[in-house]
């Protein structure tokens, strides 16, 4: 029977040989962390691999993910389908095993890891909806929910900010089931880190109030393992297990040091690393009884049987449970949704009101969140301004995790990762907010989930200069730009409490990926519409207003400037013009319509147009031309009354009517 040691080093081998053909990647970290894997995945963690989707699967993230043939060579010798030609492609086009795990494209892959520390701020993610899903279904003699996260970090996780903000919470919350390994290994692409990095790291954990397991010797097999189950029987804690490590270890000249960080061996170190881990096979070749032992499948079968077992009896005990859980980790809305959502909206139309978006977001999320127990709200710091906490908000706490609200804390960045973990785990819809302006921090959270396609609502309050006297740090200007440009990411800027309902409602029913909702602090005039405008709103962008005869002039706007533009084009009205204003509250949306429909909202035909956005104004003339008028911020805001600076800036009726005025001439 194979030692430990040969079975970590099949992963050492296949690591080293599929960076060396592919002539760039990554050896060091899982050469260096190949022992720790071993023991975790072969001793302890519950998944079955023939079903990557089990709901009680333990849940694994390399959050070191520049080190991704470790999870490659770790599902591959599972018995994933993941094959070896699959690891022969690695960081090749269209390849399963590009160079850092991407979610979507291995089975087995829980996570898109590679921007450092965003993986172990998913995995709090994860292991808070474990804990969340557990408390609202478990029953007596039922733990239907009962799994572990795991996560692996390096020094580069531990240094990234977002990192601090996820782990800080994570103890707050108290999440047992979150055990990370640190791999201690002292380098990073630089070299040593003891020149930039010298915390005190397991002080700083139990500082956060994680059980801290220190000085494990990452290279003896019953060392990690008497660490792990000690993590394990913490249950009231997050658990940090500290491992020494030589970072590519195996490579007699290399290991140790930064050159075997983010390069091939190459062939004569390899050859040294082969005999002095001896291992005398070639180039991808394992032999079948390491694959024996490492093979999962039979075990894993045999532990989702013992589950889907459970599974039915709680069935037999519990039916109602049973089916919404089944819903819910489906991803599948409950089956009144559409109905009663449309129902408010159009209730909506028939009630008008003059109210903030803001405030009519809030009032969605009470009609809205009744129909849906899956919803897990927050916000960061900010829930009576971002006003996301609703009649039926319980926050979710150390001592009661059956809540659906979470109080982030300002952590606006990592907020937005916990959301990721969470909509990955499944169970739920996540969403959480702050300022528009806050986006700067959280940014590149933001770009994973539409990169990873995840059902994650952002929700962005105090949208534009029109919040007036917190000046220009608090006033976003170019963010609306920026997001629009993001693949994959349907930004809404409602005009009025009715484009606000179905903004939320459009989020909750998208599958494919993340949206955001941007919202006013300032007082919004609900604008009049029939029945097939109030249709058009989910379309993006739809005719609000129009002339009897064929428009000379289109008016386009979002958000709190769709009034303005309405103003106007009733003036323009008046004295014999013919005006369109188009409301598009998602560009994004109306670009994925077809070609008939954005043809007859903006014919090609009318090339007089205006465009009128409190933001910067680069991307409007898209739509008016470069000799259209795009009325917006070319400039960062001041401080003062939100009013005053509407007209300092010229976001005013009057400059619609000029710019008008002027075309028309």
């Amino acid at each position: 029977m194979p030692s430990r040691k040969q079975l970590a080093n099949a992963i050492r081998a296949l690591s080293m040989d599929a960076v060396q053909q592919a002539k760039s990647g990554h050896p060091g970290a899982p050469m260096g962390m190949a022992d720790i894997a071993e023991v975790l995945w072969r001793d302890y963690l519950k998944h079955n691999p023939e079903n990557p989707n089990w709901a009680d699967r333990d849940r694994f993230v390399l959050s070191n993910g520049h080190g991704s043939m470790l999870i490659y060579s770790l599902l591959h010798l599972s018995g994933y389908a993941l094959s070896m030609d699959d690891l022969k492609q690695f960081r090749q086009l269209h390849s399963k095993t590009p160079g850092h795990p991407e979610f979507g494209y291995a089975p087995g892959v829980e996570t898109t890891t590679g921007p450092l520390g965003q993986g172990i701020t998913n995995a709090v993610g994860m292991a808070l909806a474990e804990k969340a899903l557990a408390a609202q279904f478990n029953q007596p003699g039922f733990d239907l929910i009962d799994h572990y996260t795991y996560v692996f970090l390096g020094d580069g996780c531990l240094m990234e900010g977002i990192s601090h903000e996820a782990c800080s919470l994570a103890g707050t919350l108290g999440l047992g089931k979150l055990i990370a390994f640190w791999d201690d290994n002292g380098i990073s692409i630089d070299g040593h880190v003891e020149g930039w990095f010298t915390d005190n790291t397991p002080a700083r954990f139990e500082a956060y109030g994680w059980h801290v397991v220190a000085n494990v010797d990452g290279h003896d097999a019953d060392a990690v393992k008497a660490a792990i189950e000690q993590a394990r029987s913490v249950t009231d804690k997050p658990t940090l297990i500290c491992c020494k490590t030589v970072i590519g270890y195996g490579s007699p000249n290399k290991g140790g040091s930064h050159d075997c960080h983010g390069a091939p061996l190459g062939d004569v170190e390899i050859a040294a690393a082969r005999e002095f881990l001896q291992w005398p096979y070639a180039p991808f070749e394992i032999p079948a009884d390491i694959y024996a032992e490492w093979d999962a499948k039979a075990s894993g079968a045999v532990r989702e049987a013992q589950w889907q077992a459970l599974f039915a009896a709680y069935a037999a005990a519990h039916p109602e449970l049973a089916a919404e859980f089944s819903r819910r980790t489906a991803g599948e809305l409950p089956a009144n949704w559409a109905e009663q959502s449309q129902a408010y909206i159009e209730k909506l139309q028939a009630t008008p009101a003059t109210i903030a978006s803001r405030k009519a977001s809030q009032n969605t999320l009470n009609a809205f969140g009744p129909i849906l127990p899956e919803f897990m709200g927050g916000s960061a710091d900010l829930a009576g301004s971002n006003l996301t906490i609703w009649s039926g908000s319980k926050p979710l706490t150390h001592e009661d995790a059956s809540g659906n609200y979470v109080y982030y804390g300002v952590r606006e960045f990592g907020m937005s990762a916990i959301m990721n973990g969470i909509a990955l785990h499944g169970g739920f819809v996540p969403y959480g907010a702050t300022f528009l302006m806050f986006v700067e921090y959280a940014r590149n959270a933001v770009r994973m989930a539409a990169l990873m396609k995840q059902r994650v609502i952002f929700v962005y309050t105090h949208d534009s200069i029109g919040l007036g006297e917190d000046g220009p740090t608090h006033q976003p200007v170019e963010q609306l730009a920026s997001l629009r440009v993001t693949p994959n990411l349907m930004n809404w800027r409602p005009c009025d409490q009715v484009e606000s309902a179905v903004a939320w409602q459009q989020a909750i029913e998208r599958t494919t990926g993340p949206s955001t909702l941007i919202f006013t602090r300032q007082n919004l005039v609900q604008q009049a519409r029939d029945a097939q405008q109030l249709a058009d709103i989910k379309r993006g962008g739809y005719v609000l207003l129009d002339s009897e005869g064929v428009p000379e002039l289109i008016i386009i706007a979002t958000g709190s400037e769709v009034e303005l533009a309405m103003q106007a084009a009733k003036q323009l009205h008046a004295a014999g013009k013919a005006v369109r204003v188009v409301s598009m509250p998602s560009t994004d949306v109306f670009e994925q319509q077809d070609a008939a429909y954005r043809a007859a909202v903006l014919p090609s035909h009318v090339t007089k147009r205006i465009a009128v956005e409190a933001g910067i104004t680069d991307g409007w003339y898209k739509y008016v031309g470069l000799d259209g008028k795009v009325i917006g911020m070319t400039t960062f805001g001041e401080s003062a009354p939100a009013e005053q600076l509407f007209a300092y800036f010229g976001i005013t009726t009057e400059k619609v009517l000029e710019a008008a005025h002027e075309l028309l001439a």
